[in-house]
């Protein structure tokens, strides 16, 4: 049953800590998720394995499509689209290609940074954390905060936050940001192939040409 005064664990740590490969890649998420230690890691892990092995419980049964293994089936489906980690029209097969970093993607630090209400996600966190970030009307300071898809088109700055003021210095290099990813954005419309003919003929052109070595004009 456990001591009541300490809740138990919500994650499992990795069975061996000294592994080079995973110690490299949960470095590579932790510095691209902008996440304060590896905790965060281990919790989104622990909570794919449990949806992973309740679909590959579903999978291995033997019908589905009816009575309480189609009900259990519907319920898992909902809730992880509620969730925003599957489409709609996915199947039990969808949950097993679910990685650590589509959790990753539902906290509220993330969906700060991905609606670009931040530079950055650390400074997504921080923006979290000092309470500049409100859902609706509820001021929420949890950066791990598991943001469902009714919620992510009311995520918005404070009502008392000074980060309403367009004139903020963090408003303004937002929408630098923003102006410079349309620009590129914009650069990249340009079809490679489209310019490839015009390309070839100057490169037939400078061949064509006479060169000093063979007495031609310099």
């Amino acid at each position: 049953m456990g001591e009541p005064k300490f809740s138990r664990p919500k994650f499992d740590t990795p069975p061996h800590p000294w592994k080079k490969a995973r110690i490299e890649e949960e470095h590579l998420i932790q510095a691209n998720h902008g996440l304060k230690n590896m905790r965060e890691i281990w919790k989104a892990k622990s909570q794919l394995r449990r949806h992973r092995r309740q679909a590959m419980r579903l999978i291995g049964m033997v019908d589905t499509t009816e009575g309480h293994g189609k009900r259990e089936k519907n319920d898992l489906l909902r809730s992880l689209h509620q969730k925003g980690l599957i489409t709609k029209e996915a199947s039990l097969d969808d949950i097993l290609s679910l990685n650590a970093e589509d959790i990753l993607n539902r906290r509220l630090q993330a969906q700060v940074y991905y609606k670009g209400l931040a530079c950055s996600l650390k400074q997504a966190r921080q923006l979290v954390t000092h309470g500049h970030i409100c859902i609706g009307d509820q001021k929420v300071t949890i950066p791990s905060y598991p943001v469902n898809r009714d919620e992510e088109e009311i995520i918005q700055y404070h009502p008392s936050s000074d980060l309403n003021n367009p004139e903020h210095d963090i408003r303004k290099a937002i929408d630098g940001r923003r102006e410079m990813a349309e620009y590129a954005a914009e650069e990249e419309q340009v079809d490679p192939e489209a310019t490839k003919p015009f390309a070839d003929e100057v490169k037939e052109a400078a061949e064509a040409a006479p060169s000093a070595e063979d007495g031609g004009e310099a």
